[in-house]
């Protein structure tokens, strides 16, 4: 069972959530009232109920969303899922750029959202505490610590960051095609916009870069990418 925060400011939908989650053995939790406030407060209930996953509407009276996204990612490396009817593809890219791990457009299909949140919890779970090492940089999963072990600058990754490298250093010398590596991250290439990854894996690219592995990571046009 997992606890997971709902931050929605219907409480139509909120009671649809919650009864949708208890109906699959998980634990919703309603961290904060729904008035006009500030990111801040928001962040700081999240951060407090210590859930295992978010679910984050973006459309929220007073505050948008993406700032929400962005200050839990900055504090956290909890799973955060966007449930929005802000559905354009600017929404998806910059919610994901952002540190969101998925996004699901309203109206959902009750059954897609409960793969996503399980999917997203079984990959959460699976990388916990890995240490991977390729070429002289080291990954700690767990952490979302990316290390240059000569020089031992250190970069803290996003959790979608942390996913890319990881599932690249476990095939290392294999050219990942970007439909796979689309599906490791997401679970099906056919939900994610084809910018989405490339967002991914750009910001990959630049935290990469500031610890001096600028060449680490290398992209085969039109199929994919390699370390």
């Amino acid at each position: 069972m997992a606890r997971i925060a709902i931050i929605e400011d219907d409480s139509a939908v909120r009671t649809e959530l919650a009864r949708l989650l208890e109906r699959n053995a998980h634990e919703p939790v309603v961290p904060t009232e729904f008035a006009p406030t500030d990111t801040g407060d928001v962040t700081a209930a999240i951060l407090a109920a210590s859930p295992d996953l978010v679910l984050l509407d973006l459309s929220l009276p007073g505050l948008d969303g993406t700032l929400v996204c962005r200050e839990v990612r900055a504090r956290s490396d909890v799973p955060i899922i966007v449930v929005t009817s802000r559905s354009g593809e600017l929404d998806e890219v910059l919610a994901m750029s952002l540190g969101a791990d998925d996004f699901v457009a309203k109206p959902y299909s009750a059954n897609v959202l409960l793969a996503r949140i399980d999917a997203l919890l079984r990959r959460t779970s699976a990388h916990a505490g890995t240490v991977l090492e390729h070429k002289g940089v080291r990954l700690d999963v767990a952490r979302a610590e990316a290390v240059h072990v000569a020089s031992g600058r250190l970069a803290e990754l996003t959790k979608n960051e942390t996913r890319i490298l990881a599932f690249l250093m476990r095939n290392a010398g294999i050219v990942v095609e970007r439909a796979t590596l689309a599906a490791e991250l997401w679970d099906s290439e056919a939900f994610v916009d084809d910018n989405t990854l490339t967002v991914n894996v750009n910001r990959l690219r630049r935290s990469l870069a500031k610890i001096g592995a600028e060449s680490f990571l290398a992209t085969h046009r039109g199929v994919g990418y390699s370390i």
